[in-house]
């Protein structure tokens, strides 16, 4: 009896201790992560920090979070999506960036009996609507994938064009550019984000950026094209043929861009404001609000302010173009640098250079040529560089098959800046008597504050070692 008792518990005592062990390997390891180690060489981690998220479908799903997730990290499929994104960015974000020449346009032709508080209202709701209307898109697309999202998205922003060219009142532009084309740029533009994400995990920073750079390279040809069209055409067939461009490149973001990952399981098409219970993603959504704020400030007065500073309108064309070039160096070299040294340290570094160019640059200098094009420069390529990484800030903080929840919950917070962002900054500039002084100071710190969110964001993740990669 002695003889069989032991053979019965033997097996039972190998079990437990075998069992002890795991779980002291996996105490061990958990360990190891939560204190990741610096190398002596800059930025160079031991280890990644784990994707944040207990608050999502994935993380209360254990098969999810055991899920092995693998990228093919290029490709020719990979990057045909990269190049489809990119096309689907030039002619939604390229229009986007081009919002100075048209307002300005608007406020001395069709609405010159408005001031530019009331006409900046405009292209507010329309960049509201275009990050905000992702709450849902995000989602849908984490369902039902992005096709069905571009197809009305492109063929609205391009009707959206067509109908604009013959606006003459403030209302029609607030229907047919702030209402039609917000809402159909929110569903080319999120999708084109989220779907490189399925692709890219250790070099999602530079797909990312090389795709964000259409929005830069839209930013530089169409108020080039507009300019001469304005001159020669007039400014209805000026809007009508970059309606044509924006059409065949939305065919070609409709072909490539797909997604690779199957839904989620338990997916829903609705928003879930319960991931702001994790601090870092809540911290990360602020720094992308007040970002957001800064960015729209002098992408929407850059023009106007080139004119006030006595330059000719040529030049108040050309200052928006420099900016935009300089931010299609931002939005590609630094998503090669935040897959080195992390997204959330890349970017902060583009937030310090943003504020030294509006505060160190734009506000004594801004009225000399010299200064107003460093400043250009400088802003550019720091906000170029934001909006390439932050989505990336983003997605280090979840799964891949919920980073279009995320994303799109994140932006459509960030969306209310932009609301609020252009008519502010219309309104401080009546509040000083017409000058811009307000406006400039205003804008830097703002941007101040989004770099003390981001860190408290790191902070948060990895402690406050600013060498930590994050």
């Amino acid at each position: 009896m002695e003889e069989k008792g032991q053979v019965s518990t033997e097996p039972q005592k190998a079990a437990v201790e075998s069992l002890s062990k795991l779980h002291a390997d996996q105490t061990k390891e958990r360990q190891t992560d939560d204190h990741i180690n610096v190398n002596p060489q800059l930025f160079e981690v031991q280890g990644e920090p784990e994707a944040i998220g207990n608050t999502s479908d994935a993380a209360s799903d254990p098969q999810a979070l055991l899920q092995d997730e693998t990228y093919p990290e290029g490709g020719l499929e990979a990057w045909l999506v990269v190049f489809g994104a990119w096309c689907g960015l030039v002619s939604s974000l390229g229009v986007m960036n081009t919002i100075a020449v048209l307002q300005t346009y608007n406020a001395e032709h069709q609405l010159s009996d408005y001031n530019e508080g009331t006409i900046g209202w405009i292209y507010s709701i329309y960049t509201f609507l275009a990050f905000g209307g992702g709450v849902y898109i995000g989602p849908l697309f984490d369902k039902y994938g992005p096709r069905w999202l571009i197809i009305p998205g492109g063929l609205g922003s391009v009707a959206s064009l067509m109908l604009m060219s013959i606006c003459t009142q403030y209302w029609h532009f607030v229907l047919v550019f702030s209402l039609l084309n917000g809402i159909c740029t929110s569903l080319v533009f999120t999708p084109c984000f989220t779907a490189v994400g399925h692709f890219f995990k250790a070099r999602r920073g530079l797909a990312t950026g090389i795709a964000s750079s259409g929005g830069g390279v839209g930013g530089v040809i169409f108020p080039l094209i507009l300019q001469r069209l304005f001159d020669r055409l007039g400014w209805a067939w000026g809007l009508r043929i970059v309606g044509f461009i924006c059409l065949f490149l939305s065919a070609i973001c409709n072909l490539l861009v797909h997604r690779r990952l199957p839904a989620a399981r338990n997916s829903s098409i609705h928003p879930d404001f319960k991931i702001f219970k994790d601090k870092a993603f809540l911290f990360t959504t602020i720094g992308v609000f007040m970002l957001e704020f800064a960015l729209f400030i002098p992408i929407a007065y850059i023009s106007s302010y080139a004119l006030y500073a006595g330059f000719d309108q040529g030049i108040s064309f050309y200052i928006l173009t420099i900016l935009n070039a300089s931010s299609v160096v931002g939005r590609l070299l630094p998503g090669y640098w935040a897959d080195r040294i992390g997204p959330f340290n890349s970017n902060m570094i583009s937030v310090f250079i943003t504020i030294v160019a509006s505060l160190g640059i734009w506000l004594p200098a801004g009225k000399t040529l010299p200064g107003l094009v460093i400043f250009a420069i400088l802003f550019g390529f720091g906000t170029g560089s934001n909006i390439s990484i932050t989505p990336v800030c983003v997605g280090q903080l979840c799964h891949t098959q919920q980073y279009g929840r995320y994303y799109a919950t994140c932006y459509t917070i960030a969306s209310f800046a932009c609301l609020i962002g252009i008519p502010i900054g219309g309104s401080l500039v009546t509040a000083c008597g017409g000058s811009y002084w307000g406006v400039i100071i205003f804008t830097g710190l703002i941007e101040v504050l989004s770099l003390i969110s981001f860190q408290i964001a790191k902070g948060s993740c990895v402690g406050w070692n600013p060498w930590v990669k994050f």
